[in-house]
């Protein structure tokens, strides 16, 4: 069968690969229908993302279609064959002290598909059945969106938004956007800084956000006077910094509100450093990292897709075949190419 493969940074290309083995206890052999190409992906591909090793097969967005199931697999109430299914990607061990306590996103033994195992950007994988969410009322690629969704949820419930709340989202890609939503539904009041003029629009037109900050680096203290004009003040209660750049994430303490939360969704492999007594201490500040998700997540995001209170059609502005994408994916990076959310069409 067919996969999209990184053999190393740099490169990508459409390889063979075998065909899975039959699905053990507790696995199910599933239909890749569509994958979502994540800054994850983008960063793999450019060797600049921590955990990543090569070769590897990414792809952790994935809506699918359940073709067979393990031994034991008919007797799972859950799911069964024929099932459409959006994936939690985050492979976790069971027993270590973090996923005794619920924390499965951090799991002391922790694999992503597509980073630190092969991923979905193939006809077809074997995964375990209880990473399968099933979603019959949703299309492939709604299902492929719903991991994104779910490290914006995971990252509001993290920074404690509540409504009516001054908040700041720095970076708005993806991971920025999915933030962006469930401030929203957690009715705050949400301001979006970014370098992108034609980011900030997206945000103004699709995502009714009037308040959008345009970082100009030759008057690195603007964005601060917007965001004080904005905000009578006071700076922002919760910032979330979904940028994965470590200039950004150095200065974002900055934007904070005195007795504020600063979240960071985005990862580096630089350090973050900042003066301790200026900012941090005198405000009291709290920093917190959000990792992945949770399980519970993914049902709330299906609900909340299935009842329209999300609406992901804007985010997919670009849809290519594996093909297509072998041939085009560095072309997906060019800040010109207008990308929010590109989606491969396996079958």
């Amino acid at each position: 069968m067919k996969a999209l493969a990184f053999p190393s940074p740099g490169k990508i290309e459409l390889v063979d690969v075998p065909d899975p083995r039959s699905p053990a206890a507790g696995e199910a052999l599933v239909r890749v229908h569509r994958v979502g190409i994540c800054g994850t992906d983008y960063s793999g591909f450019l060797g600049k993302m921590p955990y990543f090793s090569y070769p590897r097969i990414p792809g952790h967005e994935l809506g699918v279609e359940i073709l067979s199931l393990g031994d034991r697999g008919s007797t799972v109430s859950t799911v069964a064959v024929g099932d459409r299914c959006s994936v939690e990607p985050y492979i976790n061990c069971g027993s270590c002290y973090s996923c005794r306590r619920g924390m499965t996103n951090c799991c002391e033994a922790h694999q992503t598909l597509g980073v630190m195992c092969d991923g979905g950007m193939t006809e077809s994988i074997l995964l375990p059945i209880r990473k399968l969410h099933p979603a019959p009322n949703l299309t492939y690629e709604q299902m492929a969106l719903v991991e994104t969704l779910a490290i914006g949820c995971h990252a509001v419930n993290r920074g404690k938004v509540m409504a009516d709340e001054n908040v700041l989202v720095i970076g708005a890609g993806p991971i920025g956007l999915s933030v962006i939503e469930f401030c929203r539904l957690a009715n705050a009041r949400v301001m979006v800084l970014d370098l992108s003029e034609p980011r900030l629009k997206y945000v103004r037109e699709h995502l009714q956000i009037a308040d959008t900050i345009l970082v100009d680096p030759r008057d690195p203290k603007s964005a601060m006077e917007q965001l004080s004009t904005m905000t009578s003040g006071q700076l922002a209660e919760a910032v979330f910094d979904a940028t994965g750049s470590a200039a950004s994430m150095s200065q974002s303490l900055d934007f904070c509100a005195y007795g504020g939360r600063l979240i960071y969704v985005g990862i580096t492999q630089q350090p973050i450093s900042f003066l301790q007594t200026p900012c941090f201490h005198r405000r009291e500040l709290s920093i917190l990292a959000s990792r992945n998700a949770l399980p519970g997540d993914f049902t709330r995001i299906i609900k909340l897709m299935e009842t329209g209170a999300i609406d992901t059609r804007p985010w997919i502005t670009h849809r290519l075949s594996m093909k297509e994408t072998s041939e085009k994916f560095a072309t997906l990076l060019d800040s010109n190419s207008g990308v929010v959310k590109a989606i491969v069409e396996i079958v």
